[in-house]
């Protein structure tokens, strides 16, 4: 088997230049899949590392690929005024997720048979979400309604009870 070393003894002219389209091309390819490896819940704007983290695990939970970054920061808020230990938690939670890679149908059933210390976290990030609720008892808040996501999610078909749609009054009838 004959070597060619001509290749590597002459200077370097126009031929043996790279193509800079070609070089442009295949590293706007290469970005665009490694942009798609990246999690879309670590995609949404956070303002700091636990508030990430309180994002990434809530889209894992919920199951939804965006969540409204508004609505997220009212509840991370109150999860946090009400546990000032919540943000630790729920990257401790995200962790666990990631390196055991749990499916979020079998984590509590985990977290419970382990009695593990994050159990009540899920439960808690779950009903802040869906039901709009941070809190217990005299605790309790309503941070969302029409927006929680139990509401979307037959927001095509019903709309929540008891919430008057149109102006003030619209909903009552002028007595005879």
């Amino acid at each position: 088997m004959k070597t060619d070393l001509t290749l590597f003894s002459r200077g370097a002219d126009a031929a043996d230049r790279p193509d800079a389209n070609r070089r442009l091309l295949l590293f706007g390819l290469v970005s665009a899949y490694t942009a798609s490896l990246v999690p879309w819940a670590m995609a949404q704007e956070a303002t700091d590392a636990d508030h990430g983290a309180f994002l990434a695990v809530s889209a894992i939970l919920v199951g939804r690929q965006s969540l409204d970054a508004a609505h997220a920061g009212r509840l991370y808020a109150a999860l946090s005024a009400d546990d000032p230990e919540f943000p630790a938690a729920a990257k401790a939670l995200l962790e666990l997720i990631e390196s055991r890679r749990i499916d979020p149908m079998q984590l509590q059933q985990i977290l419970d048979d382990e009695q593990s210390p994050l159990k009540l976290v899920p439960w808690r990030i779950v009903t802040a979400w869906y039901m709009g609720i941070v809190g217990d008892g005299a605790k309790a808040r309503c941070l969302a309604f029409e927006t929680a996501l139990n509401a979307e999610a037959v927001s095509d078909v019903l709309r929540p009870p008891t919430y008057a749609y149109g102006a003030y009054g619209s909903w009552t009838r002028k007595p005879t």
